[in-house]
């Protein structure tokens, strides 16, 4: 009885771990998603994109309009990860990148659902405003894969009377010009097509801004890039990209948990400590890694006192990885923070539903297995 109670106790961890797992993925959407719907040979040919076949299409209530403007700067935006563009489709090419941007966008069917299509950049079915799809093509192949980015207006008749801008599609493609211009997609491309190469040469290079440098760091770690982690380590000595870096640095796997382990241990600063609590929670949710629970547990109440900003961290990441040993700190320190009538305190309260929810995730699968 004893062996099947176990068998049907590592089946139900593995149930847990595979539904982490699937949301981690929903979370962090296209960078590594393909590499679950396309054959080694497909990812081989994704992995290879160099010239890309840029197409444009523009479109307002008059009917189809220049989209050399659009053309240009997608092609130049492109050209920054080092891909060729071509916008004759007789030249030869890897893949068709095509962005089709509208005054009154046009639905053209339900996106299937999770992954791409639970973000806040994939096309809204219900929005009719300015909007520019952006979709892409290896070989004959229909991708899955459909961002979109849209005007802070719907109507763009009314926008451009009150701006005093003149014709309204001419300033709808002029606001989605601008769009496609901030919008990141040339990383988003490298990052589906499993190229961590080009991404790593764009976050080495001179004057790319802090934001853009995240981005990069956080695109990274979900594609779980085994070639990213020395550039990840130097990234921690970077205040202002460390706190990310740790995060990503959780997405590559047991390879990372010593360098998170002495970061929690050992960090000064609070913030980045609490990131690392944080990677530690991802490793032992996707690898089943039951090395990260004793530093964790360590750091959850220890003698003289921790900032509750780890706390909160460390218990939601015991949650993430059930072991025994962690049932009664996690109960001993919730029944503490019980104790603590101060509910204007957010800390506290974030710190008592983590401690809340890890104890029920434990309980529930040492004992209920």
């Amino acid at each position: 009885m004893k062996g099947a109670h176990e068998v049907r106790c590592v089946m139900r961890h593995a149930i847990r771990l595979t539904i982490a797992f699937a949301l981690v993925i929903l979370i962090s959407g296209t960078s590594w998603a393909y590499r679950d719907y396309f054959t080694p040979e497909q990812k081989q040919r994704l992995a290879g994109i160099q010239t890309v076949l840029v197409g444009i299409v523009t479109m307002t209530d008059r009917g189809p309009v220049e989209a050399g403007p659009i053309e240009d700067l997608v092609s130049l935006r492109l050209s920054e990860l080092g891909y060729t563009t071509v916008t004759d489709s007789s030249e030869p090419h890897d893949a068709v990148f095509r962005v089709k941007c509208e005054q009154r966008k046009r639905w053209e069917g339900t996106v299937v659902a999770g992954g791409d299509a639970d973000l806040p950049d994939a096309p809204a079915r219900l929005w009719k405003g300015p909007a520019c799809q952006l979709t892409y093509r290896l070989g004959n192949l229909k991708v899955q894969w459909r961002k979109e980015v849209r005007t802070e207006y719907e109507d763009s008749v009314v926008a451009a009377k009150a701006a005093n801008a003149g014709d309204p599609g001419e300033y709808a493609m002029t606001t989605l010009r601008g769009l496609l211009n901030q919008y990141d997609f040339p990383v988003l491309l490298a990052a589906e097509w499993g190229q961590g190469e080009r991404l790593l040469e764009l976050l080495d290079r001179p004057g790319l801004n802090e934001m853009r440098k995240l981005r990069i760091i956080s695109v990274l770690g979900e594609m779980q890039a085994d070639e990213a982690l020395p550039r990840l380590k130097q990234a921690l000595r970077n205040k202002n990209l460390a706190k990310q870096a740790a995060v990503a640095i959780g997405n590559l796997g047991r390879d990372g948990i010593p360098l998170l382990v002495d970061i929690l241990k050992n960090a000064k600063d609070p913030e980045l400590q609490a990131a690392a609590a944080k990677g530690l929670g991802r490793v032992g949710g996707l690898a089943g890694d039951p090395r990260v629970v004793p530093p964790l547990l360590a750091m959850l109440d220890p003698p003289g006192g921790i900032d509750m900003r780890i706390q909160i961290e460390v218990a939601w990441a015991l949650g993430k990885m059930p072991d025994k040993n962690s049932i009664e700190p996690l109960e001993t320190l919730y029944a503490k923070m019980l104790s603590i009538r101060d509910p204007s305190n957010r800390q506290l309260q974030e710190l008592k539903e983590a401690l809340n929810w890890s104890f029920k995730q434990v309980e529930g699968c040492i004992e209920g297995c």
